[in-house]
């Protein structure tokens, strides 16, 4: 057993829109080098979860704590830590796939032989090199996200926040996820992800919570 501090702790947070509730004091903990699995039909809360931990939106009340460090006080030391891919992710489509990972790895402070290395490394592991110099506009969706795993992990988080990650993926496509996340898990990355599919949680997690209206029902092994 694994008994290091969480990679990630959330506690009793709570986001509301207006009236609504969308996320309604929600408290689990990930740890580091597991697959950790967000379950929930569609509209249940995953998607604004994962959205407070990547830092894109505050909760009402609670507090996450990431890398021992709060979201909330440290949001920069915190995002740099963390690796997201959304359910939507947005490319620059006009970008070529290599023009785009060295925009992101710019933002991350890697430039150079450094940023060349960590690029041409993930465009192979994602069979991307022969689609590099085109422009991303011209991809198919499966090949959009494995740009947007690409840039999720370019600067070498330690979690990563996956929201989605399946819809619409070729058998191929989704095989090449389930293993990378897997194998990312093994080297120590905290990985959170959120699915509606019950064979996606059963095949890749270590552990699972359910959410369902705004509350979580449950959390454990699978």
């Amino acid at each position: 057993m694994n008994q290091s501090p969480p990679a990630i702790i959330l506690n009793s947070i709570t986001r509301c829109f207006g009236q609504n509730i969308a996320v309604d004091n929600l408290s689990l903990e990930v740890r580091r080098g597991e697959v950790f699995s967000f379950l929930g039909m569609n509209g249940a809360g995953k998607t604004t979860t994962l959205r407070m931990m990547a830092g894109v939106l505050r909760p009402s009340s609670g507090q996450i704590i990431i890398g021992g460090l709060d979201l909330a006080e440290y949001p920069e030391q915190v995002k740099r830590t963390i690796g997201y891919i959304p359910d939507r992710p947005y490319l620059y489509g006009r970008l070529t796939a290599r023009e785009f990972l060295v925009f992101v790895a710019a933002l991350y402070g890697l430039t150079g032989e450094q940023a060349e290395l960590c690029i041409e490394e993930f465009l192979g592991k994602y069979e991307l090199l022969k689609v590099q110099h085109q422009l991303i506009d011209s991809f198919s969706h499966g090949m959009k996200q494995r740009l947007a795993t690409c840039a999720a992990l370019l600067h070498r988080p330690s979690v990563l926040i996956v929201d989605e990650p399946m819809v619409g993926l070729d058998p191929h496509g989704a095989k090449l996820l389930k293993e990378s996340f897997r194998s990312y898990a093994q080297s120590g990355i905290a990985i959170f992800l959120s699915t509606h599919s019950l064979n996606v949680a059963e095949e890749i997690s270590d552990r699972l919570a359910i959410i369902h209206r705004a509350k979580l029902l449950c959390q454990g092994s699978v």
